[in-house]
């Protein structure tokens, strides 16, 4: 719970921060790069300790939240697999059409959290303030990740 103090305050400053100084989107790459190798050993631990929306949803959606029963087909392989494709093609296309320079491509990753933070919080209202993680797309991935490991 410590580590999500400090975490949550990452959520703000590249959603917000991120509209005024794009390049802050390059942190969402960063803890992408550094943490999915790590999954191959640890699983899903970036997701329950150390995520930035994590904790903003558990420390603050956590006081509006339903709390409601998370609906079973978010659970489905099936629906897990089409929310990664569906964010991975729209985040491929946000390169495709960006003006290709530093300050868009940083855009595209504030963009892409931005997008992820208010399905986060659409869903996590009504239901439990973790739903979104139950689907993530980059929880998807270290789940996969971690499933190569238990293969040997």
């Amino acid at each position: 719970m410590k580590i999500q103090l400090f975490t949550v305050w990452l959520l703000p400053l590249i959603v917000l921060g991120g509209m005024f100084f794009p390049p802050l989107g390059y942190l969402v790459f960063f803890m992408m790069l550094f943490f999915l190798p790590f999954s191959y050993f640890r699983g899903r631990q970036w997701c329950g300790k150390i995520c930035p929306r994590g904790a903003f949803l558990d420390i603050l959606l956590s006081r509006l939240s339903g709390k409601a029963k998370v609906p079973g087909f978010m659970h489905k392989n099936w629906f897990k697999l089409t929310v990664f494709c569906s964010f991975m093609i729209f985040f491929i296309s946000q390169f495709v059409v960006s003006e290709k320079n530093f300050n868009s491509f940083g855009f595209v990753f504030v963009r892409m959290c931005l997008l992820s933070t208010l399905v986060a919080v659409t869903l996590g209202i009504p239901f439990h303030q973790r739903t979104w993680c139950v689907f993530c797309p980059m929880g998807f991935l270290q789940s996969k990740i971690r499933a190569l490991n238990k293969r040997k």
